[in-house]
């Protein structure tokens, strides 16, 4: 769930031979609100039952459980680590970290929603014994580009999902944790061990990269 809704779509005026249209301007935001969603997966109804089933240790009910949950997991870990044998291997570690915590479950969220902070916590841990750097917003050139240079329309889900990927580490982990996972920077400063206004500057970083690519990807789609 994000934590803030996304913006308000402003209105750009183009004149033309034909007249005057108006065209709705580009909102970074709402874009990854909306092309973000279908890669987040979404939570099925899980029966009380099926979990009583895979805390008996019934494999076909843990199998189950696993593919309700496997893609959009996957989808977490890899733009946490973005690495695929990486992300797969955090991915069955987390699962099975997660049927072993299952008796500890108390239908205080969903069961989505309680498997999702395993995996990231799980890939959070991974990805501290390596020391995450975090690199100055200096290192980044200036947005130069206006907010009605892209279309959203042009722009897949798959093309946002790359392009997080490519994203330093640092501020990529900071943004995911706070544009998808819905985490505060008080909370991901903790996590991180960083302050606030570092987790802050991390996710514009991130940001202003994200709009840079995203724009490089629709130019090359033009040509």
């Amino acid at each position: 769930m994000l934590t803030s809704s996304p913006a308000r779509i402003t209105e750009r005026k183009t004149r033309s031979a034909c007249g005057t249209f108006f065209f709705p301007t580009f909102s970074l935001s709402r874009c990854l609100f909306i092309k973000l969603k279908p890669l987040s997966g979404t939570y099925p109804d899980i029966s009380k039952e099926l979990i009583e089933s895979c805390i008996k240790g019934d494999r076909v009910a843990q199998y189950r459980l696993y593919k309700l949950f496997s893609q959009a997991m996957y989808n977490l870990c890899i733009r946490m680590v973005a690495d695929r044998t990486e992300a797969e291997d955090l991915l069955q570690e987390a699962f099975i970290k997660a049927f072993r915590q299952l008796h500890s479950f108390r239908w205080e969220c969903t069961p989505g929603a309680w498997l999702r902070k395993i995996v990231t916590n799980h890939c959070l841990n991974h990805l501290r014994k390596r020391k995450i750097s975090f690199c100055g917003l200096e290192e980044v050139e200036g947005d130069h580009y206006p907010d009605d240079f892209m279309e959203e329309s042009e722009i897949t889900p798959e093309m946002v999902h790359e392009s997080i990927k490519n994203l330093p580490e640092g501020c990529r982990v900071v943004f995911v944790l706070y544009q998808t996972e819905g985490y505060r920077h008080k909370d991901i400063a903790e996590m991180l061990n960083i302050s606030e206004s570092t987790s802050k500057s991390q996710y514009q970083r991130a940001r202003m990269l994200l709009k840079e690519k995203l724009i490089h990807l629709t130019y090359e789609d033009r040509a």
